[in-house]
Formats: structure tokens, C-alpha cells, sequence
């Protein structure tokens, strides 16, 4: 069991994408207007990365917490990615975030500067989970196999080190597809013990995930934390699917879902939580927004009583696997 597991009070983490103009331009009284929301709703555990807005998300975060016990939260960064003090003009996911030039790097040094980096930009002094970002095929093609070869002699060796002499609790991958995490977990020398994987086992999709990651995440004693339980919004009803444009096919899917949850008088993000947490394997679930009213909605759907017929429709109509554990133990 990951200290994570032993920590929280409540399955539930908050993911700072957004706080990095994920999609838009977030203003900074909105921004920190959430973190101050996230903190009232009794959620102690942060997921940041230097990715989101070229470090925008970090500074944002470390803005609010400096005035926080370091004791009374739990926090994790990601290395891979050095931020340059050069600027580029930025397109993509986080145009409308820092301008910042992001370079790759999953050596040993460059996996200490990255965490000096955050380090300062959290302002903070230490942290408890690091995640190897984004080593994986969505961003690095097939050319992510040499980088997943370059982070094994570098990042995971220095964040090895870094568990055994206590500087961190944890390390693992932080991606959305599940076979990097799967490959690392086969490793011998330097297993990571809590991994992020976003987008991947979700209501909406999540076989991929079941078939292997999990059973082998229980297997070796590493826990998951499910990260993009909505799949960027595509289940409530939003314009994008694991961040990028919502295909129809996608929108009939969603649709089909909350058909189902409609005749139950189930709301789809208690689903969509409550289907993520109830996996063994899982230690918490991180959804992320910029608006203050949607954590509390985060929150108390975490909390909503949910039919065991509800899962049963699902089942019985195919839009979940019949092998997925769920909330009510079935």
C-alpha cells in the first residue's frame, strides 16, 4: 500500500492541468479562486507538472500552498522536460500558457534540474511523488522507445535513489497510455512504486488498462492513480476526447452513458469516479477544472448513492467490461 493510500481521507486528488491555460486563459484570480476551493472541500493531494502552461501550473499552485503547512498535503511533480528561459511562440494544448521553451530530458541531470525547477516554482522544499512525464507514443512516436531506454539509465536510476535515501516517497511514470507503466513494472532494477495513468481507465475506456496495467500494478504492489477521469470533458458533454477535438463516435458513446445514468437518476461523474476508485489497484482519482463549483461537485459525487442496477445496464449493454471491478464490490 502506497503512502498516498495511507494519507488521504478521501480517494481524491486534484490534477493541475488546467491551471496551466489548459485550452484557454484562465485568469489568475480564477485560478487560485479553485486551489482555495480544492482546499475547503478537504482534497490534500496536488498533481502538478512543468508541462501544464511552462511551469504556469506550478507557480500557480506554489502560490497558494506557501501559506500552508508542508505537512498537512501531499504533492507530486514530473520530470522529463526542463523549462528554457528561451521563448518560442506556443501552439497546441498550452498556447495560451507561459511561452517558455520546454525541452526534453530524461537524463540524471537533467531529471535533478527539473525538480530544482519545480522545486522553485512550488516554493516548496521537498516533494512527495515524482512522475516520469509523457515517455510514451502520443508524444514521442517511435522514437519513445529510445527516450523510455534513456529515463531507465537516467530519471528512474536517480529517482531510485532519491526513495531509498528518503528525499521522496514514491516515483513512477506519469502517461496515458499503459504500456510504458507496464514495461517499467516488468523491470528488475528500479520499479516504480505509484504511477499516473491518465485517460486510460475511465468509464469510458478502460480495457486497454484492465487487461494488463492493473493486474500487474497489484502484482508488484504499485499503486495507479487515474488521472483525466472524464477524458477531457468528453463524458459531461465536452469538446474534447483525451485532449483533442470530440469525434461523434465519441459523442454517441457519452451519449449512450448518460442515457443509462438518466433512467437511474445517477449523475455521470459520480459514475465516472466511482467506477475509477472502486479498481484495487487505484490509490485515488485526480479530475481537474478551473472552476470552484465543479470540486465541490467532484466531491459530493465521490459521496452519491449509486444503483447496483445502474452497473448491471452497463454490463449488460456492453458499455463497461464485465471483468471491471465495482463500487459495490461486484
Amino acid at each position: 500500500m502506497s503512502f498516498l493510500n495511507t494519507f488521504l481521507k478521501q480517494p481524491i486528488g486534484y490534477g493541475t492541468a488546467p491551471l496551466g491555460n489548459l485550452f484557454r486563459d484562465v485568469p489568475e484570480e480564477q485560478a487560485q479562486e479553485t486551489i482555495e476551493s480544492v482546499w475547503n472541500e478537504g482534497i490534500r493531494y496536488f498533481d502538478t507538472a512543468p508541462f501544464y502552461g511552462a511551469g504556469l501550473a506550478e507557480q500557480r499552485l506554489g502560490e497558494f500552498l506557501k501559506n500552508k503547512s508542508r505537512d498537512d498535503y501531499v504533492l507530486s511533480t514530473k520530470v522529463g522536460r526542463i523549462i528554457s528561459d528561451e521563448t518560442e511562440e506556443k501552439e497546441g494544448l498550452f498556447e495560451d500558457g507561459r511561452q517558455n521553451k520546454l525541452i526534453d530530458d530524461y537524463s540524471a541531470e537533467g531529471t535533478k534540474r527539473s525538480i530544482e525547477q519545480s522545486l522553485e516554482r512550488l516554493q516548496t522544499d521537498r516533494l512527495d511523488f515524482v512522475y516520469v512525464h509523457d515517455i510514451s507514443a502520443d508524444f514521442h512516436g517511435d522514437d519513445w522507445i529510445s527516450l523510455f531506454n534513456e529515463a531507465r539509465k537516467g530519471a528512474f536510476r536517480v529517482l531510485n535513489e532519491m526513495r531509498e535515501e528518503g528525499v521522496i516517497r514514491e516515483w513512477g511514470l506519469g502517461v496515458n497510455l499503459p504500456l510504458p507503466i507496464e514495461l517499467a513494472l516488468e523491470l528488475e532494477e528500479t520499479v516504480p512504486t505509484l504511477s499516473l495513468q491518465a485517460t486510460h481507465y475511465t468509464l469510458m475506456n478502460h480495457q486497454s488498462a484492465l487487461d494488463k496495467l492493473m493486474p500487474l500494478a497489484e502484482k508488484r504492489g504499485s499503486g495507479i492513480v487515474v488521472g483525466a477521469p472524464y477524458n477531457s470533458g468528453a463524458l459531461l458533454g465536452g469538446d474534447h476526447y483525451d485532449y483533442a477535438p470530440v469525434s461523434s463516435e465519441i459523442k454517441q458513446h457519452a451519449q449512450q452513458l448518460q442515457d443509462v445514468a438518466s433512467q437511474h437518476g445517477v449523475s455521470l461523474k459520480a459514475a465516472a469516479l466511482q467506477f475509477s476508485t472502486a479498481h484495487p489497484a487505484v490509490d485515488a482519482v485526480i479530475p481537474g477544472s478551473t472552476r470552484p463549483d465543479r470540486i465541490k461537485e467532484d466531491v459530493a459525487a465521490l459521496k452519491e448513492t449509486i444503483p447496483g442496477a445502474f452497473w448491471q445496464e452497463l454490463r449488460d449493454k456492453e458499455l463497461i467490461s464485465k471483468e471491471a471491478p465495482l463500487p459495490d464490490g461486484k
